[in-house]
């Protein structure tokens, strides 16, 4: 077997990363705008496609890269991977957003009722941490959750069908050939985070740094490309709903669905990651949370102004890290 220099081995490592971000945001992009097409096609509203089926369809890079972390023995990278996605989807996807055009959110009951959704998922994933971990039975109950809330939103959605209006953001010939590039974006996707993890553990590893912080920042990000993809695009053509409905559907998504099924599969225990992902950045996650889900209850939308404080404060949260972490 050759033995690398540590130059070497960091070019390797971070060559994995890339491609395996590309993958990602390739099979992410097929997988979104397929599921949108067999969805609208249906006639189901755009904040119900943003919340659910975009939300779901974005989370996915997250969902694979966890659980292939956790199995492979690497908890700190799938929590990291999570919260750090969470942070990112608020202060970086809706920043930038924001700073294109304002988001105006139109107040309902159902925009009000994902947005405490949200909030109280974060706080229930900062408990949870603190108070044992992520245990078979709290994954079930997570996942359980996400089941009725999903249900309950598809309902409904019927009955608010024939009153939004239809959504005309990704188009396809058919639905046979949506449904093939679905099938091409899933796999992209699990090739993608096989790429992503064995290069972030190799990163870690290499330079000393913690997985959990390569997972707050680089993985993250990387995760979160779809919903950055998704989001500008949606803000550009006026679409602020589905933007909304994209960053809260896959924060809930994140956490209830990627770590309700890590921990059924693999339970996560404090000793498997780092004690600064409880003991601040899953506490960073919820405030930040909060100040979105405040924002959009006094005002109802997202200004410019806000959309760039939201990027400041995401540079400035990821050099914390760098100098927390180590």
């Amino acid at each position: 077997m050759v033995e690398l220099n540590p130059y070497e081995a960091v070019l390797l490592s971070f060559g994995a990363l890339v491609f395996g971000i590309f993958l990602l945001v390739r099979g992410g992009g097929w997988t979104i705008d397929s599921a949108v097409h067999i969805a609208t096609q249906r006639g189901l509203s755009p904040m119900f496609v943003g919340f659910v089926i975009v939300g779901f369809g974005t989370s996915l890079p997250e969902l694979i890269v966890s659980l292939l972390a956790t199995l492979q023995g690497s908890a700190g990278i799938a929590l990291g991977n999570v919260i750090g996605s969470n942070i990112a989807n608020i202060l970086l996807i809706l920043g930038l957003s924001a700073a294109i055009a304002p988001l105006v959110a139109q107040r309902s009951v159902s925009l009000s009722r994902d947005l405490v959704v949200m909030v109280l998922s974060t706080f229930w994933l900062g408990w949870l941490l603190n108070s044992g971990g992520i245990a078979r039975w709290s994954g079930f109950l997570m996942i359980f959750s996400l089941l009725v809330y999903v249900g309950f939103q598809f309902l409904q959605a019927k009955r608010d069908q024939a009153h939004e209006p239809r959504l005309d953001l990704f188009k396809f010939d058919s639905d046979a050939a949506a449904l093939f590039f679905l099938v091409c974006g899933l796999l992209s996707i699990a090739v993608g985070a096989e790429f992503l993890v064995k290069g972030a553990k190799t990163l870690a590893i290499v330079l000393a740094i913690p997985e959990s912080v390569i997972a707050l920042s680089i993985v993250a990000v990387g995760t979160s490309l779809p919903e950055l993809t998704t989001s500008i695009i949606a803000s550009r053509r006026g679409q602020t709903d589905l933007v909304i409905g994209n960053v809260i559907g896959s924060n809930v998504f994140n956490i209830l669905m990627i770590l309700g099924i890590t921990g059924l599969m693999v339970p996560v225990s404090p000793g498997t990651f780092s004690p600064q992902l409880a003991a601040f950045d899953v506490w960073f996650a919820l405030v930040v949370a909060l100040v979105f889900a405040a924002l959009l209850f006094a005002s109802g939308k997202i200004t410019q102004l806000c959309g760039f404080l939201f990027c400041l404060m995401y540079v400035v949260y990821n050099i914390y890290i760098y100098t927390a972490h180590l």
